[in-house]
Parts: C-alpha cells; structure tokens; sequence
C-alpha cells in the first residue's frame, strides 16, 4: 500500500477589532479561550495587533470546537458555591 503524509501549516484564525475595525488573522497562540459554566463565562480574548486593545468575545459551541481543535491554549473556569 502506498503510503500518505500530509504537511499542515500553522492553523490562523480571522478576527476583528471592534475598537479600531482593524481585520487580522490570528494564530492560535495569539489566541485565549476561557470555558465557562453558562454561555455568559465562555469567551475567547486576544490583543488587538494593530491598535493594541484587549478584545473578548463571547464563543459558542462552534467556536469553543474550533478553536480547541486549532491548538488555542484553553482555560477552564471553575464556578464558587
């Protein structure tokens, strides 16, 4: 049987900065994902290359299953009874 291999490059993300407009595209270590208990505590963040802001979003299902899949380093959040 012939064999198979495959090159992949380094996984980059589009984003955008709501402060300046500016639209990047990111790789996964420029990237930060928090996983919350509710929708509310479940974000992505990064800084903003262009302008320097710090940026969160709020990341759903698709977004979580994304970006752990693309190697984003991933932080869980534990909640405090």
């Amino acid at each position: 049987m012939p064999g198979f291999s495959a090159q992949v490059g380094p996984v980059s993300f589009r984003a955008a900065c709501p402060d300046c407009r500016g639209r990047f595209e990111l790789t996964a270590g420029a990237l930060r994902l928090a996983i919350g208990a509710s929708r509310r505590t479940t974000f992505y963040s990064f800084t903003c290359p262009e302008c320097g802001s710090s940026v969160r979003k709020p990341a759903g299902e698709r977004i979580v299953e994304l970006l752990t899949g693309g190697g984003v380093r991933t932080l869980r959040l534990h909640s405090t009874l």
